[in-house]
């Protein structure tokens, strides 16, 4: 002992020396055992339940502590070394004491409500304890208990027990703490000596043969003896606590009763039920047929076919080579030989490869067209090994890329040729090599596409430079054949130009209308009417040869001068004999006035009315358009030198019965007549063009892609190229341009303010939809009743008593309206007044009468508009004019009248302007004065806001300065905000 008392004593720090001096001087060292070679001790400081064990070999000078700390030695050994070193020194009071110390022991007993568990202190040679309390509490109360040795495991199952130290054991409390009592000592089951198993379920399961299968089926482990409520089983000398099975309640009564394992569920049961199981319960296997399992590596199959012209792929999921396992979404599909272990790494690897290269997942379909097969074809042949079934995916090859040449034959004079690919098997041989259709070349291109469909199979790049320069001549060719035999004859110069790109020289005729079509600054000069009764001005003869110059190259026209500009007069002067004239009802009575005025020799058949009566000898038919709908099929029957549709912007509804109507008419030279050739959308001019000249801006569908969309979302190329190819058939001039004498035209705003009643109305109608319709708007819900709401408030800022339920004689507007009208009769002046609601023009009229102020009225109820129309312009006539909107916004020359009142603005300026211009236009010597009423702090302030945008964004098609557009969703959303 002195040796190893040195060692030690060397080997220490002083103050873990120190620390060892205090535990021996504490008795806290006891001597368990002693013999020549080793002696072991446990160092039991009292009020304490930890205790270390250490022992001590004198002769090799070495130690060994459980303490577990960093320091070696560590003061439980030097503190044994000193005890052991004193003692031997005959130094009794520090030598280690022998006395008898308890050990813990954990005993079980049974009772009704399950095993009791409790904890006691066997004291050799005296009498067991039981302990009724955590061990640091009893080895603090000397009185009551002996004292005793615990181990880090008595910790680590008191801490275990938490507050069930004693009692019935709690089921879960079981679970924990079975897996601790299996190193325990000193363990019994009602005084017979017991030993802790490992958990089970308490199942035994079994796999054997079915006719239709494998029969799966689970039951009681019969070597179970026992049971107890709180989750403890016993086996013999054995206790066990209770696992959970790991199945739903519904499966664990299924496999209870036995279930057939049918061949498609062999995967999903060799791979994870029977693992599963054989976790928690032991699971024989009475059959020789269940498939073993394999570590084969997954790996794609696509299979190819053909639908049409599209290349279909459908890659599947495999394991093996040839396969034995197939993956369908999370299932994975035993198809022969044993089973293969999932590798989800390598099947997820192969999964993104497949999506993203071919955007595809396993087990789905998906269809290329022709082009993109063949990308699709060589990414696949770029992996690794692919294996591709079927062979519908050898027609899907690349050719030498395609050049254009010069074909009399065809249409458009046009061919693509690819001489290097060899006809496909059944195909004609040809000499000239493959072709591609002009439209597969050009659908192509506008999708971006690198390669194009050969006729008879095979894929060829597209001549990119060629179609940089004339994609664009090449989509009007073909969107003006579409489905006709022949090109439209305005196509023509658009076809000469075709020849040029090709090297070829065009055929006289189409060299020609595309050299007059190119310019219209020298034009011959029209024969004017030997009956002509007025002196046409500069512009108006201008237009007059134009009309002539078109007719005679035997294509339609437009004329969309401004308002007022005198359009009919110029028609008038180039009519031939034996021409159709459609108007508006309301423009009737005009066109009659204007005959007589300015060509009194035409015979006039007036087809109109209950007794209408066709006359094809006389020069020229008036009619309406109403009665072109009713009677199509009449009209449409004769073959009429021309056809003249005035305020052509009645065909801007394609689909309306009118158009439908206008299109059949038959005629060898064709006009329309409008002041606002676009009021709303792009497909307004392509309607009266289609009437004009039918085909040349292509079918409706294809103007709305190639122009309509991309104009409306600010292309200024393809606005530009529109405003090119319809330059030769529109003309266009403007008031300010042509007609410098007109008097001046000054527009303003009056504002009023709304009164209290009138703003409670408002705003009570504002708060009660305005919510509602924001949500669903900004829903995509429907525009209509959001229209509907503007609408009502519209007519609250107007007059309270246009809306339902609610009561006023008069209104801040019709206040306003008189107050300003009454300087301005005084003064000798006329006044129109406008608005969309005839109920708005009733509730003016009593106020009139009391201001003693003389009116007269044109609606749509009017009968005699002419003789209405006379009485406002005779001098002596009514000052004041009250018009509906919709009845005299157009054909109505009203130049008697200097002041214009817009008594409920409209988001569309072309409306508000076609109103004000009844009165400034060609006759007007006054100044004009164009008021806009306005209801401070309402939507309309918002309307005249949105007015100016769309002055701002004027006509981008006619003058290259912006563009028009219908109300939008968000235009909608910002009026009602």
């Amino acid at each position: 002992m002195d040796d190893l008392f040195n060692t030690l004593r060397e080997s220490c720090s002083s103050g873990i020396w120190s620390r060892a001096v205090e535990l021996v001087r504490s008795d806290a060292i006891v001597l368990d055992s002693r013999t020549d070679d080793e002696i072991e001790l446990r160092i039991s400081p009292r009020g304490s339940v930890v205790n270390f064990q250490v022992i001590l070999y004198p002769g090799d000078e070495d130690w060994s502590c459980d303490c577990g700390g960093k320091a070696d030695p560590c003061e439980h050994v030097a503190a044994a070394a000193i005890a052991m070193r004193r003692g031997d020194q005959g130094d009794t009071r520090r030598a280690p004491t022998q006395e008898t110390i308890a050990k813990l022991s954990y005993r079980f007993c049974r009772s009704p409500g399950g095993l009791r568990f409790q904890r006691w202190l066997e004291v050799p040679e005296g009498e067991d304890v039981q302990l009724e309390t955590t061990l640091h509490r009893a080895a603090e109360t000397k009185s009551s208990y002996p004292r005793f040795t615990t181990t880090q495991l008595d910790l680590r199952i008191e801490q275990t027990l938490g507050p069930s130290s004693a009692g019935v054991l709690p089921r879960l409390v079981a679970r924990k703490l079975f897996p601790l009592l299996k190193e325990a000592p000193l363990l019994q089951l009602d005084g017979v000596p017991i030993t802790i198993g490992n958990t089970s379920c308490g199942l035994v399961g079994w796999i054997e043969d079915h006719p239709e299968g494998f029969w799966l089926q689970i039951g009681q482990d019969k070597t179970i003896e026992e049971t107890f409520p709180n989750g403890v089983l016993r086996r013999s000398d054995t206790l066990i606590a209770l696992q959970d099975v790991g199945l739903t309640a519904k499966d664990l009564q299924r496999y209870r009763q036995g279930v057939v394992i049918r061949p498609r569920e062999v995967a999903e049961i060799t791979n994870h039920v029977l693992p599963q199981l054989e976790a928690v319960m032991p699971v024989q296997r009475r059959t020789h047929k269940l498939p073993g399992r394999s570590r084969a590596l997954p790996r794609l199959v696509i299979a190819t076919s053909r639908e049409g012209d599209a290349l279909v792929l459908l890659p599947t999921l495999v394991y093996g080579n040839p396969p034995t396992a197939r993956v369908d979404g999370e299932r994975l599909i035993h198809l022969q030989g044993d089973v293969p272990i999932r590798n989800k790494r390598q099947e997820d690897a192969l999964v993104r490869q497949l999506r993203e290269t071919l955007g595809m997942t396993p087990g789905t379909r998906a269809s290329f067209p022709r082009a993109e097969g063949v990308k699709a074809m060589e990414l696949i042949q770029s992996w690794d090994s692919p294996e591709v079934l079927g062979d519908a995916h050898t027609a899907f090859r690349k050719a030498p890329a395609l050049s254009p040449r010069f074909n009399p034959t065809s249409p458009l004079s046009l061919d693509f040729i690819s001489g290097g690919l060899p006809p496909a098997p059944g195909a004609p041989k040809t000499s000239s090599g493959a072709n591609a259709s002009p439209r597969a070349v050009l659908e192509a291109w506008q999708q971006g596409e690198s390669l194009v469909p050969l006729d008879h199979g095979g894929f060829a790049p597209l001549p990119r430079d060629w179609l940089e320069k004339n994609a664009g001549l090449l989509a009007d060719l073909l969107a003006a054949h579409h489905d006709r035999a022949e090109l439209p004859r305005a196509s023509l110069a658009d076809l000469a130009q075709l020849h040029e790109a090709l090297d070829e020289p065009p055929p006289a005729d189409f060299s020609q209308l595309r050299d007059k079509l190119r310019s219209f600054d020298t034009l011959p000069k029209a024969p004017l009417p030997p009956d002509l009764q007025d002196t046409l001005r500069d512009y108006q003869l201008h237009g007059v040869n134009w009309l002539h110059y078109l007719r005679d190259l035997q294509v339609g026209s437009l004329l969309a001068d401004d308002m007022g500009l005198g359009k009919t007069l110029q028609t008038l002067c180039s009519l031939p004999k034996k021409s159709l004239v459609v108007c508006p009802t309301s423009v009737l009575p005009n066109w009659v006035a204007e005959i007589k005025r300015f060509r009194p020799e035409l015979g006039v058949n007036i087809f109109h009315g209950p007794t209408r009566k066709l006359d094809e000898s006389v020069d020229i038919t008036l009619t309406t358009y109403a009665i072109l709908r009713n009677e199509q099929e009449r009209l449409g029957a004769i073959l009429w030198a021309a056809v003249v549709l005035d305020e052509a912007q009645a065909i801007k509804n394609p689909d309306s019965q009118i158009a439908r109507a206008a299109y059949t008419l038959r005629a060898s030279h064709r006009i329309a007549l409008t002041g606002t050739p676009i009021e709303n959308r792009l497909e307004e001019l392509w309607s009266q063009f289609h009437f004009i000249n039918p085909g040349y801006l292509g079918g409706r569908a294809d103007f709305q892609e190639r122009y309509a969309r991309p104009i409306r979302e600010g292309d200024e190329t393809m606005a530009a190229h529109l405003r090119k190819r319809i330059r030769p058939f529109i003309l266009r001039r403007l008031k300010r341009e042509v007609a410098p004498e007109l008097p001046p035209r000054t527009d303003n705003e009056l504002y009023c303010e709304l009164n209290p009643t009138e703003l409670a109305v408002y705003e009570a109608l504002r708060v009660a939809t305005q919510k509602e319709l924001l949500e669903k708007l900004n829903a995509g819900g429907n525009v209509m009743a959001a229209l509907e709401a503007l609408l009502r408030l519209r007519q609250a800022a107007c007059h309270s008593g246009l809306i339902p339920g609610a009561v006023a004689e008069t209104s801040s507007k019709i206040e306003l309206l008189l107050r300003t009208l009454e300087p301005l009769i005084a003064a000798d002046s006329k006044a129109l007044v406008f608005s969309q609601w005839t109920s708005f023009l009733d509730r003016m009229e009593p106020h009139l009468q009391e201001s003693g102020i003389d009116f007269i009225r044109l609606d749509g109820a009017t009968r005699d508009r002419g003789g209405v129309v006379e009485r406002f312009q005779d001098p002596k006539g009514p000052r004041v004019m009250l018009v509906s909107l919709k009845a005299g916004g157009t054909g109505l020359n009203l130049t008697a009248a200097d002041h214009v009142f817009i008594m409920d603005p409209w988001w569309n300026p072309a409306v508000e302007q076609q109103a004000a211009d009844r009165a400034h236009r060609i006759g007007q010597e006054k100044p004009v004065f164009v008021h806009r009423i306005i209801s401070k702090n309402t939507v309309e302030e918002k309307i005249l806001a949105l007015q100016q945008r769309k002055r701002d964004l004027a006509d981008l098609t006619l003058s290259g300065a912006g563009q028009t557009s219908g109300i939008t969703r968000d235009e909608l959303l910002e009026l009602l905000v």
